[in-house]
């Protein structure tokens, strides 16, 4: 069984779906901490001619708070700005119609916190796509939070009989094939590949969110 585990992004870009969609079982790593400055409560995309970043506030963020005990800020005004900037930049893109309704629908669904939020972000887009990967939470599962690093990815990769782990490229940096193969596992990476599509801009802007890529695809 090939398996993947990630902390959940907000709307991220296309490599995060390429390595969903190369496994049959995706983890939301959602009880790790937050990372300030990360991909968790933001992306980019093409808003009034620069590459700038939509973020979802939050209430008190904490890197010593978990992903799914942050909370996003109460009220609607930043749900209402971002959709309506999205919509000003987009509105003349040839499927804006429909991803645009999907962001929508994202920002106005009950989110106990942030982890909510973000997964429901990639589930919707997942959906959308009609992937068949099943998607588990690790906080709801292996009750194995005690453990850390590699320890708990093998740990998780063990529970649920994964003879496959597969992460992003950047993961190379992080893990030893040695140490999974000793475990049974094979460590693969993700190929990720960006192609060129027609953008609202005169160079090609790669690895914008995954909004941007169905906006014009």
């Amino acid at each position: 069984m090939k398996l993947a585990i990630m902390q959940p992004y907000f709307f991220p870009y296309i490599g995060y779906f390429q390595l969903i969609n190369a496994v049959d079982k995706f983890v939301f790593y959602d009880d790790v901490n937050y990372i300030k400055g990360g991909w968790i409560n933001r992306n980019r995309l093409f808003l009034a001619d620069a590459v700038r970043y939509i973020t979802v506030p939050l209430a008190g963020a904490s890197s010593f708070e978990k992903i799914n005990k942050t909370h996003v800020k109460t009220g609607d005004e930043w749900v209402k700005a971002m959709l309506s900037s999205v919509a000003q930049y987009y509105g003349k893109a040839p499927f804006y119609k429909p991803v645009h309704g999907l962001l929508e629908s994202v920002l106005t669904s009950p989110n106990a916190n942030l982890a909510t939020l973000a997964r429901h972000s990639i589930t919707a887009i997942a959906d959308y796509l009609g992937m068949a990967t099943e998607f588990v939470q690790s906080s709801t599962v292996y009750g194995n939070q005690e453990k850390r690093g590699s320890d708990r990815v093998i740990d998780i990769c063990r529970i649920e009989k994964a003879d496959e782990y597969w992460n992003l490229p950047g993961g190379r940096s992080i893990y030893c094939s040695d140490i999974f193969a000793q475990n049974g596992i094979d460590l693969k990476f993700v190929d990720v590949s960006i192609k060129p599509y027609q953008q609202n801009s005169v160079d090609f802007l790669p690895g914008l969110s995954m909004l941007d890529v169905l906006m014009y695809n």
